[in-house]
């Protein structure tokens, strides 16, 4: 089976690779929507966050596919690689994905005609944008556990 997706617009942001790469979720931009796509933003404004889905456009051939990698996000808070456990893919936030497909939940701040302002990207600029859903209260959820791996992690060095 082949699937095909094509974009409905491109995050657009200022901010440099490294800065969202620190996990900045303050970094500000702007996602621009086709033409073609704007009847669909129809209704949007009235959301505080809104889910982006994205496609990961910068990843290096290698990064696509890996079932399993290392959490190395978690080398910016003091672990070396060798105290980092291997871990499937779907068990983490990493772009090493066997599809590159990314989703974020950013604040909306405005609509302007097919121009979306948000904050909390944690995209690049120049990213395509794959979709966009509204965040609604019925996708939250109070009762959640984490693996013990991550409860681990987060004593050794603090909030991960």
């Amino acid at each position: 089976m082949e699937i095909e997706f094509r974009p409905i617009g491109f995050v657009r942001t200022s901010a440099s690779e490294a800065e969202i790469k620190e996990e900045g979720r303050e970094i500000e931009g702007e996602l621009e929507i086709f033409p073609e796509f704007e009847p669909a933003l129809e209704g949007l404004e009235g959301y505080s966050h809104i889910f982006l889905i994205f496609y990961f456009h910068k990843l290096r051939p290698e990064q696509i596919g890996p079932l399993q990698v290392k959490p190395k996000r978690l080398l910016r808070r003091g672990f070396t690689l060798e105290q980092l456990p291997t871990l499937g893919v779907f068990a983490l936030d990493s772009p090493s994905r066997p599809n590159p497909i990314g989703l974020t939940l950013v604040r909306l701040l405005r609509r302007e005609g097919r121009r979306l302002f948000v904050k909390g990207l944690d995209a690049f600029d120049g990213t395509p944008i794959l979709d966009l859903k509204g965040y609604r209260p019925d996708y939250r959820t109070d009762e959640y556990s984490i693996p013990d791996w991550h409860r681990r992690l987060m004593n050794e060095k603090g909030h991960v």
